[in-house]
């Protein structure tokens, strides 16, 4: 999930490696703790010998996710590892399925050729669920390599509470029957305050406190479940499958608005799990509208979709002509950036980052609103250390949400990224 150009993009699942109906039948994978808080991302280095199989497990696994096909000798240079480790952890994870061998690999070198191996690209399949966005709730089956296979999804219409959790279920289990292989695990990108358990503390915009969604989904999938904050989900997708490799932020802009942070490879959560909840940021004290949380002026007043569909669709009813619209509509989509600029200032200034990413409608965050936020930004942080800052879109779209709910899935159930 580096972005090298070595690693073989494993094709498309067209025949079903195990049906659906016989994976009872299988052998489950281990439970893994998904995301452990101090946890980096992609081992690279040997561990102390109390940890040291699961990671060496995972080291092992990184590499060839990253690489592709190498032999058991390439896997211990490149680990470090003892050709005695790797032979016994890689015939462990051919015994489970997780690997497989390729053959031989072709060439003029002396003596007998080395067997191939590589990660079984196509006898998993992933489900990443989206609930980030603020008229329908979205699912998919998904690769190994984060390739979409399948979607669905369900229009919210307004719902909240129970029932906006029976169409999460449902969702759910319309997208597990859409699946052609064993299911890895799935992963759900929820907006609100989650903590490490699954259990979403606070979803104000959906009516939803301390909701063990985790838990309530394990029980009706009868599958590993992860459970996280939509943004959270989000910037693994960014670092994972969009190659940025070093501190960032990511901020979706929906239903509400979050971030996801990202400092030395690790996610940052916070000591109660509410790291990058910006949303809720009173930003300004010259007034505004009342936010669902029950403040005023929080930062989603300004910037979630829904108030601006709304203020935009108010401008395009009014009697303006079409240069006034224009230029009504740029003055609402830069009072937005603005305030965007005025939360982030203070977390660029204390972690000094260097590219802050943007996801969501980009017709409403690519322009006037991405202009005003990075002049709000570097007008109020000290330009000899920021004045490099960057702000972009990010480069997975629309899926950003179930392609980072797939990395999720992945480092917990196998320990790569």
């Amino acid at each position: 999930m580096t972005g090298s150009t070595t690693r073989r993009n494993s094709p498309l699942v067209t025949q079903q490696a195990q049906p659906l109906r016989a994976q009872a039948a299988a052998q489950p994978l281990r439970r893994r703790p998904i995301l452990a808080q101090g946890r980096t991302l992609r081992p690279s280095t040997k561990v102390l010998p109390e940890h040291a199989r699961d990671h060496n497990r995972a080291l092992v696994l990184q590499t060839l996710y990253g690489t592709g096909e190498m032999s058991r000798a390439d896997i211990a240079r490149e680990t470090g590892l003892t050709r005695v480790t790797v032979s016994d952890l890689v015939a462990e994870l051919i015994g489970t399925g997780i690997i497989e061998e390729k053959g031989q690999r072709e060439g003029s070198r002396p003596g007998k050729p080395a067997t191939l191996i590589d990660i079984n690209r196509s006898a998993h399949q992933i489900i990443g669920i989206d609930l980030a966005d603020a008229s329908v709730f979205r699912a998919a089956v998904l690769d190994l390599d984060g390739v979409v296979l399948a979607r669905a999804e369900i229009a919210l219409a307004g719902s909240i509470g129970e029932e906006a959790i029976a169409k999460v279920v449902d969702l759910a289990l319309r997208i597990v029957a859409a699946a052609t292989a064993t299911i890895l695990g799935v992963g759900v990108g929820s907006p609100g305050i989650v903590d490490l358990d699954g259990t979403v503390l606070a979803a104000p915009n959906l009516g939803w406190n301390r909701v063990a969604l985790q838990q309530r989904l394990e029980t009706s999938l009868r599958l590993p479940v992860v459970v996280a904050n939509d943004a959270n989900a989000a910037v693994l997708a960014e670092y994972g499958f969009g190659g940025s490799d070093g501190d960032i932020m990511l901020v979706t802009v929906g239903h509400g608005v979050g971030a996801g942070l990202l400092v030395g490879g690790n996610p940052l959560y916070g000591g109660r799990f509410a790291a990058g909840e910006i949303g809720h940021v009173v930003v300004g004290t010259d007034g505004g509208s009342l936010c669902a949380c029950g403040k005023t002026a929080c930062l989603e007043t300004w910037l979630a979709t829904p108030r601006i569909d709304a203020l935009l669709a108010r401008i395009e009813a009014s009697s303006l002509d079409e240069a006034e619209q224009e230029s009504a509509r740029d003055a609402v989509l830069r009072a937005a950036g603005e305030r965007l600029g005025i939360a982030l200032a203070p977390v660029v200034g204390a972690l000094n980052l260097s590219e802050i990413v943007l996801s969501g409608p980009t017709e409403l965050l690519d322009g006037p609103l991405a202009a005003a936020t990075i002049e709000t930004l570097r007008g109020r942080t000290m330009a000899e250390f920021h004045g490099d800052l960057t702000l972009r879109m990010t480069t997975q779209g629309q899926d950003i949400v179930l392609r980072g709910a797939a990395v999720m899935v992945l480092q917990g159930q196998l320990g790569v990224s």
